[in-house]
């Protein structure tokens, strides 16, 4: 057996959540080794950052370099349904936190990151694939594949699994099982946007509703592009039909305010489709391993949940993995399963309210309380871990609650 390393963590995936665990146990002395089966940059979907990913990415030490990148500052998104409109602005959330955050082309937000992390010394190993994983009592053995075929050994005594849509312990070890969610596909591109100065809030991040099933994003970028991407029901876009350009062209023409912004716009790459998205595991963590990010669970773009499980999960699982390695007892269940079961569970609520309709009720009412709007301003901030706010606490039923009572004064107005 050729043991070529031996370090204290491997990280698996350079994506956010695997950059943060790596920067932020680097900084507390912990040798750790990086491993991509990517090269960078690369595209990714999950464009718009939510505010309870600053402090992540500010203890991993990341926040210098991203604000070097004049990215798109983001603060609050809108919803539009018809000629009705719902604003959330960030500076009138209900939980203490970050009011901003921004709006990024993946590909360069990950390799700033994973740049970082090599500038800090932390060794990075792209196009290297996990091809076998060992564990023993006190330390893993990972058998890794560089692209020459060449395969190596790493010995470690901790691995954080932060593979995204690789999920390669869950696949590795059999943990992988449906979601609850139904199949979703979703087409989507980045475009020119000649017409932008001319949009009401030209950079806002704008979530249009196309028809009660299907919803749009279009999330401008501070490099004059901006993405565009249509979700539904897999159904829906079989009434486009023609090749992916074909279809976009379509669906754009289909949407007036679409239509009126892109209609002469520039597609910079062919439309590209995901499907099927919405998996998860028996457990987010077991002996000598921890699962972050999408790995855990990945529920719907809708909300921007990604990034931001992502990044915390990834602060939280490396400052526990920092004090287990010091010899701390850690109570994995209720320190990490628990806690990060909660934030997925809270956004779950709202993506499913999305579906059902029941939070166009709330989003759209005529009368809508600004204290209510506020809480679920928070919610839609990342700060789903905040259970001082009852749309935190008691998120399923007083979601369910308020949409049946606004739709009851709907219905009698």
């Amino acid at each position: 057996m050729n043991i070529t390393k031996h370090v204290d963590v491997l990280v698996i995936g350079a994506g956010p959540s695997g950059t943060i665990a790596a920067s932020i146990m680097h900084q507390a002395g912990l040798s750790v080794q990086m491993v991509e089966k990517m090269t960078f940059p690369r595209f990714v979907i999950g464009e718009s950052l939510l505010p309870r990913c600053m402090e992540a990415l500010q203890e991993a030490k990341f926040l210098d370099a991203v604000k070097a990148k004049n990215f798109q500052q983001k603060d609050g998104a809108k919803f539009v349904l018809n000629e009705q409109v719902c604003d959330f602005n960030f500076s009138q959330q209900y939980t203490q936190g970050w009011t901003w955050t921004w709006q990024v082309p993946r590909a360069d937000f990950d390799k700033t990151l994973a740049d970082e992390c090599e500038k800090m010394g932390i060794p990075l190993r792209y196009e290297t694939e996990v091809v076998n994983i060992q564990m023993h009592d006190d330390h893993s053995l990972t058998t890794v594949k560089a692209a020459d075929g060449t395969e190596v050994i790493i010995k470690a005594k901790f691995i954080v699994d932060g593979s995204g849509y690789g999920r390669v312990i869950p696949r590795l070890f059999g943990l992988e099982r449906a979601s609850t969610q139904a199949p979703r596909k979703t087409l989507f591109c980045h475009m020119t946007d000649p017409n932008r100065s001319e949009a009401v809030e030209p950079n806002r991040i704008t979530v249009y509703v196309h028809n009660m099933k299907t919803w749009i994003w279009v999330i401008p970028f501070s490099n004059g592009n901006t993405s565009v991407g249509y979700v539904g029901d897999p159904q829906f876009f079989e009434d486009y039909t023609g090749t992916p350009t074909e279809q976009f062209k379509k669906l754009i023409d289909a949407q007036p305010e679409l239509r009126e912004r892109f209609g002469n716009s520039e597609m910079l790459w062919e439309p590209r489709t995901l499907q099927s998205w919405s998996v998860t595991t028996d457990t987010f963590y077991g002996k000598g391993f921890v699962l972050t990010g999408n790995v855990t669970e990945f529920l719907d773009p809708v909300f921007s949940s990604g990034v931001t499980l992502a990044s915390v999960s990834a602060q939280l699982a490396a400052n526990l993995v920092i004090r287990q390695l010091r010899g701390e007892q850690v109570d994995w269940e209720n320190d990490y399963m628990k806690k990060m079961q909660l934030g997925v569970d809270v956004f779950r609520t709202y993506v499913n309210g999305w579906y059902d309709g029941s939070l166009f009720n709330i989003f759209f009412a005529g009368n809508r309380s600004p204290e209510i709007m506020s809480q679920i301003c928070s919610v839609l901030a990342g700060y789903v871990w905040d259970e001082s706010n009852p749309f935190v606490k008691n998120h399923e039923k007083n979601v369910r609650t308020l949409s049946r009572y606004l739709d009851t004064q709907n219905t009698t107005a």
